[in-house]
């Protein structure tokens, strides 16, 4: 597709850009929903509260806990970071806090969705095994490197309490435990449990997923795939296969998105000439952006978030070299570099159907959500404390019995007036 220098027709330049982020937003919009639905249903099911107790060493079985509690949790990367930390201050292994926190930004539902929407299967599947082979390799680093007194001088700075971001979406636990997991779900308490957990979601990501947007719609409308290829050296098909993955985590460091947001962005890189590998190395660094080293630093010391960011990066370049050398093998890496980073134009075809019907599940969410005590708990996202949201738990199921007592009673009514 032909590109537009803003300098010389900024006009153009920039509604082809607004065009784009558009149309990469109307493509994923259905899928967003989706999977925000199914995180918000296994989070609704799922204690947050048992977390530590679960998570106590470093085992492969401590470990393997830890990326499912993770994989069925939010995937908001400044949440999960913010969890890590409470999992650790409240006895949890400090290695099995880290293997959560990965899991819960790579190997969650919604994040393969859009992969599989925008970019192929292939893709969704390289995040998946990339994101446990990435972990374990992060694993075997701590227990060579990281040594006690590291260990101890996080725990120290991590008891201090410092904040982060999203912090009240950390500690907010507002899971159903009574009853099988259908009755959970279809329960009223379940119902609302999940409204909740799909607004606070969508409230933690949609600045992520906008900016990531803009930024992708505008390098693609702006950046000639001359300059990509050149960048990605495409034309040395070995070099450039190296060379994506330990460039890949760097372009994202500095763009500053994070969680599904990085995706449309990964989508403009990968059509630009970036390695299969280097897209999967791309998408790992969403918990090495600069604002969440930042979070790091305040958590854990200075001399530990230097540790964790090295041994972050050589997790994920590993990773991605071990997936692309692995998927040429198998034969899984697509031959062609065609992402979906924009359509001709908004048809009436099986994705405006979709976006069509999950935007009306969307409405049942958020209409619930109000309904039922939910704009309070949007004020404590960021600074709540523990108490504020065991309070705004109870006040959510004072808000379920509450509904369904007015139900019951303007039933009754209209029994009594259709009596008469």
């Amino acid at each position: 597709m032909n590109t537009i220098n803003p300098f010389s027709d900024p006009i153009n330049g920039i509604f082809l850009a607004l065009s784009m982020t558009f149309s990469m937003f109307w493509e994923i919009l259905w899928a967003l929903i989706l999977g925000f639905t199914l995180s918000g249903i296994v989070q609704a099911v799922i204690s947050k509260g048992e977390m530590s107790r679960l998570l106590p060493d470093a085992s492969p079985k401590s470990i393997a806990v830890a990326c499912g509690l993770g994989a069925a949790s939010s995937s908001c990367s400044y949440a999960s970071v913010a969890l890590a930390r409470s999992i650790f201050r409240k006895g949890g292994n400090f290695t099995a806090a880290i293997a959560f926190q990965f899991a819960s930004t790579n190997l969650v539902i919604e994040l393969g969705i859009i992969l599989a929407v925008l970019m192929g299967w292939q893709f969704t599947l390289a995040e998946y095994v990339g994101g446990l082979l990435m972990i374990a390799i992060l694993v075997f680093l701590f227990k060579v490197f990281l040594k006690p007194q590291m260990v101890k001088a996080a725990k120290q700075q991590a008891n201090r309490g410092l904040s982060g971001k999203m912090e009240g979406h950390a500690n907010m636990d507002m899971s159903v435990t009574e009853g099988s997991i259908w009755q959970r779900i279809f329960s009223d308490k379940g119902f609302t449990s999940i409204s909740h957990y799909f607004v606070m979601d969508w409230v933690s990501v949609w600045l992520d997923i906008a900016l990531g947007l803009v930024i992708a719609g505008a390098l693609a409308a702006w950046v000639s795939n001359d300059f990509w290829q050149a960048f990605f050296l495409t034309d040395h098909p070995i070099w450039s296969k190296l060379w994506g993955p330990i460039v890949g985590p760097i372009v994202a460091i500095f763009s500053f998105v994070c969680s599904v947001g990085n995706v449309p962005l990964a989508a403009v890189l990968w059509n630009g000439g970036i390695s299969f590998g280097g897209v999967v190395a791309f998408i790992f660094a969403d918990l090495i952006i600069l604002p969440i080293l930042n979070i790091y630093r305040k958590y854990y010391g200075l001399k530990v978030s230097i540790f964790l960011a090295i041994a972050f990066y050589a997790a994920m370049v590993s990773a991605a070299l071990i997936i692309e050398i692995l998927f040429q093998i198998l034969g899984l890496i697509p031959q062609e570099h065609k992402a979906k980073v924009v359509e001709a134009s908004i048809q009436f075809n099986y994705t405006t159907v979709l976006n069509i019907l999950f935007l009306a599940l969307a409405t049942l969410l958020v209409a619930r959500f109000f309904k039922t005590g939910g704009p309070n708990m949007l004020r404590m996202m960021d600074n709540g404390s523990e108490q504020e949201h065991s309070e705004h738990h109870n006040m959510m199921h004072y808000a379920v019995r509450k509904t369904r007592k007015k139900s019951v009673r303007n039933l009754e009514a209209n029994i009594y007036n259709h009596g008469n």
